[in-house]
């Protein structure tokens, strides 16, 4: 089963702070030694990844089709060899619809943009240089990261448990659809991790007594990715896959098979 250990050159979106940021850091100490492009919104945070050796972007992924399909444009000319994807950018905002005066909409479809339509988008883009990729016997990846809150939400967040739920479900029918291509989809779920993602809404001191330490998430993460699982769950996101979601997959390709022959016939 092909595994990250194959990558030769990983592109890290959203990789200036948490999960992104430890993982680009992990993969990039692979014995296999692959090139890792990482980006971000923060110019300093960048400079400083610089500084370790990683080659950087600078892109907001917060923005229309055009700026998106321009930096995927320039990406792979610079890059050709590029073979692997991790999506980490994301946004989260808290939500209280029994004050619906007080919702801030534009968080809503920005909250929208960044963590699913923008995302795919960018898979759509990229698609094509994969499958290229691919079909000259380099294995290459797709690695979105969604939530277990995309499983199980938790109703003070639920718009960002609703990317999360759409991006996991979207995951799903990718990896069928890319089955025989060579390009692999390998889905992260993390459960509640130590990051900055919650900063902005004041919860940290708090969500710091329960949260898996990003050490901990990252190591079992890149585990994961290394045997080539194609879902990584951890901790509590882990627990709600299995009760909630083992099957689904199989159900999923089974749905797809009978699909196809149908049309097939038709």
């Amino acid at each position: 089963m092909p595994s990250i250990n194959d990558s030769k050159c990983i592109l890290v979106i959203g990789a200036t702070a948490g999960i992104g940021r430890a993982l680009a850091v992990s993969l990039k100490a692979l014995p296999s030694s692959p090139k890792v492009i990482v980006t971000g919104r923060r110019q300093e945070r960048l400079d400083e990844l610089a500084k370790q050796g990683f080659e950087t972007i600078k892109v907001d992924i917060d923005t229309d089709r055009a700026n998106l399909k321009k930096f995927v444009d320039n990406t792979v000319r610079k890059y050709p060899e590029l073979d692997s994807i991790i999506f980490s950018a994301g946004i989260q905002h808290e939500f209280d619809f029994t004050k619906p005066e007080e919702v801030n909409v534009d968080y809503i479809v920005s909250e929208l943009n960044t963590n699913y339509t923008g995302i795919v988008t960018m898979i759509t883009y990229f698609l094509p240089h994969l499958l290229k990729v691919a079909s000259k016997g380099q294995p290459a990846f797709i690695i979105p990261i969604t939530s277990g809150l995309g499983i199980v939400p938790g109703p003070w967040v639920p718009c960002y448990c609703a990317t999360k739920a759409a991006l996991h479900s979207y995951s799903i029918s990718l990896n069928e659809q890319l089955r025989d291509t060579g390009v692999h989809v390998i889905e992260i779920l993390p459960p509640l991790v130590e990051s900055e993602l919650h900063d902005h809404q004041g919860r940290t001191p708090a969500l710091s007594k329960v949260w898996m330490t990003l050490d901990e998430f990252t190591k079992q993460t890149v585990e994961g990715l290394k045997r080539g699982d194609s879902i990584v769950a951890s901790g509590m996101a882990a627990q709600g896959f299995e009760k909630f979601e083992k099957g689904k997959a199989e159900f999923a390709h089974g749905a797809y098979m009978n699909h196809k022959k149908l049309t097939a016939s038709s």
